[in-house]
């Protein structure tokens, strides 16, 4: 997935000169975290989140990012000023499925039972994550590394991986050579699959497959 990069102005500032999907200045926004929201601009972000869902379960995560803004109805500064780049906008629409990944880790690997059916929970929710938005799972993979925001999720959603990856592991069910890395990137290409078939057991029947794969000889 393409991203757009936005200019730092004033290094050390937080300000950055934001380019849209044109390739065209979309003015400058100010990234400061802990600076808290008007009300409007509360609003404002509240509806842009909305009209994104609805155009990425549409179009899918590349779609216009001047449709998103029309649809939420304000301006295209706005929406930069909110999402700078199009990752940031994905990451926070994805943000709270990456929180409920983590939990669901701590939950399987606090509780007692086989870390096999643990592995194969977390990671059928983990596809069905993957498949929120068409190109979400293949956007996820480009982002691993990048050090944008949606690569921060990808990290959480690998630290979340590796608990019950390395559970499954230690009770030997799982490979030894078999990375978390490789592990959700399996996954990843099992979404990016699943979502091009119209069978809805696709999810779970292809995972299946790549777990027998994984699985000791």
């Amino acid at each position: 997935m393409a991203t757009t990069k936005p200019e730092v102005t004033e290094p050390g500032s937080g300000r950055v000169a934001v380019r849209g999907a044109d390739g065209g200045a979309h003015g400058s926004a100010d990234r400061s975290a802990d600076r808290p929201l008007r009300a409007d601009a509360r609003r404002n972000r509240a509806r842009l989140l909305e009209a994104a869902h609805a155009v990425f379960r549409e179009r899918g995560t590349d779609a216009s990012l001047d449709e998103v803004a029309r649809r939420a109805g304000v301006g295209a500064g706005t929406l930069y000023r909110h999402f700078p780049t199009r990752d940031d906008l994905v990451e926070a629409l994805v943000r709270a499925d990456v929180d409920q990944l983590a939990q669901l880790s701590r939950d399987l690997t606090a509780a007692p039972g086989d870390p096999d059916a643990a592995l194969r929970t977390w990671l059928l929710a983990f596809v069905r994550h993957a498949m929120a938005f068409r190109g979400l799972a293949e956007a996820l993979v480009a982002a691993a590394g990048s050090g944008t925001c949606l690569d921060r999720a990808c990290h959480d959603t690998e630290v979340a991986a590796a608990a019950v990856v390395e559970r499954a592991r230690a009770a030997g069910r799982l490979r030894p050579d078999a990375s978390v890395q490789d592990t959700l990137n399996l996954a990843a290409a099992v979404a990016w699959l699943a979502e091009r078939d119209d069978d809805p057991d696709a999810p779970a029947r292809l995972l299946d497959l790549v777990l027998d794969g994984l699985r000791p000889s």
